[in-house]
């Protein structure tokens, strides 16, 4: 299986779209497109952030425990309150008690412990070292934005 941290923070600063007017509704935004290729094809999260194409037996059946992905989507600041959010299974939504980045951290330290890969989406130099040292891969908002549906 696959873990995908999100940064929510930086993958949402990542685009000048107005964010910064609406923090929790931008925040509910990114949301709602990780639950829509979640809902059609979680497997393009792995090709695309994960470079490999998911076997039959990770893809198979309905079985959510087996999935090929889990998403674990980690919001700070005024996004970090939105009651409202679009839900899967397959999307642990983790909201940051103070930090983005010192959650993002705790949460691949236990992640990084198992068997699993695990990938953190950020473009934040500092986080990317912390998490690259606990044996998490790295790559840019631009990789999830580019295997997200709509803009």
């Amino acid at each position: 299986m696959l873990h995908v941290v999100v940064d929510a923070a930086n993958v949402v600063g990542s685009r000048p779209d107005g964010w910064w007017r609406d923090r929790a509704g931008a925040g509910r935004r990114l949301a709602g497109r990780i639950v829509a290729v979640l809902v059609a094809r979680p497997e393009d999260l792995v090709e695309r952030l994960d470079g490999r194409t998911p076997t039959s037996a990770e893809t198979a059946g309905s079985d959510l425990r087996e999935a090929a992905v889990q998403v674990h989507l980690v919001l700070e600041g005024a996004a970090s309150r939105v009651a409202d959010l679009p839900t899967h299974p397959l999307l642990d939504v983790v909201h940051a008690a103070t930090d983005g980045d010192s959650a993002i951290a705790e949460l691949v330290g236990i992640l990084t412990a198992g068997p699993d890969r695990v990938v953190v989406v950020t473009a934040d130099r500092g986080l990317r070292d912390r998490v690259q040292a606990a044996g998490a891969a790295v790559v840019g908002p631009s990789a999830l934005q580019e295997a997200l549906p709509g803009m």
